[in-house]
């Protein structure tokens, strides 16, 4: 009985691209975190290899600007689901208007995440330090997020003490 051939492995003929590249790609596609200036964040040539370190610069900080307005709609997003009023009474206008608010966080959030897959390691510390600054500044009010105060409120109701001093028990 005869043995059939065995089926070469090699690339495809007449290819003569680097099994990393993807067609329409200048450069092969790193899949470990690298440093420097010359990465290609969200859009084709931003901040480019040409633009220097100022471009670099100004897209470290609109990451991060993204992701601190990730996390202030996330706190006006619990502000807004943690009204007052049961479910059943909130207006449509108050629903359509918490949808439109998460739809926008989570537009914003897939943005952060497709600047992070740049690999780079500028940008992936931008991002991480844009939601921590955007966490403080939701949580501690200095936005004037109701979502704060109703968050601290309700953990000093459920610790005993209150906020307001008119509120404590006389002796």
């Amino acid at each position: 009985m005869a043995m059939p051939m065995p089926m070469p492995m090699g690339p495809p003929p007449g290819g003569d691209m680097p099994p990393a590249m993807m067609p329409g790609m200048a450069t092969p596609m790193g899949m470990s975190f690298t440093w420097g200036h010359r990465a290609v964040v969200l859009f084709p040539g931003w901040p480019g290899d040409r633009s220097g370190v100022g471009m670099y610069l100004l897209c470290l900080l609109v990451v991060l600007a993204l992701a601190a307005l990730v996390e202030a709609l996330s706190a006006a997003s619990r502000g807004l689901s943690s009204s007052s009023r049961p479910p059943h009474d909130s207006s449509r206008r108050q629903q359509l208007l918490a949808a439109g608010v998460h739809a926008a966080k989570m537009g914003l959030a897939y943005l952060v995440m497709l600047a992070v897959m740049s690999f780079n390691g500028g940008v992936l510390l931008a991002a991480v330090a844009g939601h921590a600054a955007g966490f403080l500044l939701a949580r501690s009010g200095l936005l004037g997020s109701r979502a704060a105060r109703e968050t601290d409120a309700a953990a000093a109701t459920s610790n005993g003490s209150s906020l307001h001093p008119s509120s404590e028990p006389k002796p």
